[in-house]
């Protein structure tokens, strides 16, 4: 059955809507892996293959877009692996499309039993933008994927760490290299896909129906994770004119449980971990309006003004059936010292498919991402250029 999916991908004739998306991923994407020139990552993967190198750069901020229906970050391993090869929009968006619906397939059940899907169902995808690039035709990109198998894991406990940029960038490497194999003449056997995605709980109904990218992608607008992208917006949102945040005596956040499922650190001390913090994003946007790369610091996180409203915070998570992070809607209610209430409710932040992104707001986010000299250059970006641009830079 997955094997299936190779065939797909190399039959796959992408239409303009398709092409307009992997032209915005590619560059919100090599925007994002700038940003984070200065990361600790940088200097951890010094050496280490371009795949692997450039994805986990590219991961380092949180910053980069994602696959809401697959809960997977579909651009960081597919641009990245096709970059590393040569390869241009078809590559990518072949991939993308391999990985968006395996990572659909395998279900909110695979993400909440905490698997990173962004690295099971990247790794067989990278192996197809790589084959498609080298040549492989439909029964090689389903041995490549085969290949890439055994690398198809990563954790969300490593959330809040720098692992969590390195596993992207095992799965991504881990695919460039399968499809290398496969391209050399390295047998495998499909029929492990198969095995594979039935150990991990995939559903049957893999749909090869649609656009290249079925759902679209979600453009973040803050470096941390999504699942604190509708908060952020939500408290952005409150109406508050004059108050000081110290009469704040409860801050109380409504949101269904699965909005919190990656949110696994309540008192971070770190900017890493402060990325994966319902009480920080909520504290950080009553603080400082628009989070951006410099609230993501420890020092940032250390503030006593953060801390402070970080002991206010009450999460009321309400359990139930889920099919992601964005499910129902989040509600924030600020309780002030003279008995007032103020209160915002979201369902979508802005940046999500149904709420597009604008190219101003693309321009706008590659801006604070590369300076305004640079901006420009990053926009316009092609795919033989965004190779050239990595290899310079990293």
């Amino acid at each position: 059955m997955i094997a299936d999916i190779a065939d797909w991908a190399f039959q796959l004739r992408p239409d303009d809507g398709d092409l307009e998306l992997a032209r915005k991923a590619l560059v919100d994407t090599v925007a994002v892996a700038l940003a984070a020139s200065d990361d600790p990552v940088v200097r951890m993967t010094t050496g280490l293959p371009e795949p692997l190198r450039w994805a986990a750069i590219g991961h380092a901020l949180d910053f980069d877009d994602v696959h809401l229906p697959s809960s997977s970050h579909v651009s960081v391993v597919c641009v990245n692996a096709t970059l590393s090869v040569g390869g241009g929009a078809r590559e990518y968006l072949a991939a993308a499309g391999v990985m968006a619906r395996i990572g659909t397939a395998l279900g909110w059940a695979h993400y909440s039993r905490g698997w990173h899907a962004t690295c099971t169902a990247g790794a067989p995808a990278a192996a197809v933008a790589a084959g498609l690039t080298l040549g492989l035709d439909a029964a090689g990109l389903a041995r490549a994927m085969a290949l890439a198998i055994p690398s198809a894991g990563g954790l969300q406990g490593a959330f809040g760490t720098a692992s969590k940029a390195l596993q992207v960038g095992f799965a991504t490497d881990a695919g460039v290299r399968a499809a290398r194999l496969a391209s050399a003449g390295a047998t495998a056997a499909p029929a492990v896909l198969d095995d594979w995605f039935r150990l991990m709980g995939g559903r049957a109904d893999l749909d090869l129906s649609g656009s290249a990218v079925p759902g679209g992608l979600a453009i973040k607008l803050h470096p941390c994770c999504y699942a604190m992208q509708r908060p952020i917006s939500a408290v952005r949102g409150l109406s508050r004119p004059g108050k000081d945040l110290s009469l704040i005596e409860r801050i109380r956040v409504h949101t269904p449980q699965a909005g919190v499922q990656p949110l696994i650190h309540h008192n971070p001390s770190t900017g890493l971990e402060a990325k994966f913090s319902m009480e920080y994003a909520v504290a950080t946007t009553l603080v400082d309006e628009f989070p951006g790369m410099a609230e993501f610091t420890d020092a940032s996180v250390n503030r006593s003004s953060i801390r402070a409203l970080m002991d206010r915070v009450e999460l009321v998570a309400t359990p139930g059936p889920a099919e992601g992070v964005m499910d129902g809607e989040t509600r924030i209610a600020v309780e002030w010292s003279d008995g007032t209430v103020t209160e915002s409710a979201l369902d979508l932040p802005y940046g999500h498919p149904e709420l597009p992104a604008s190219t101003d707001d693309l321009s706008a986010k590659v801006m604070s991402c590369v300076g305004h000299a640079r901006a420009g250059e990053i926009m316009n970006l092609g795919w033989r250029d965004a190779a050239d641009v990595l290899r310079r830079n990293f």
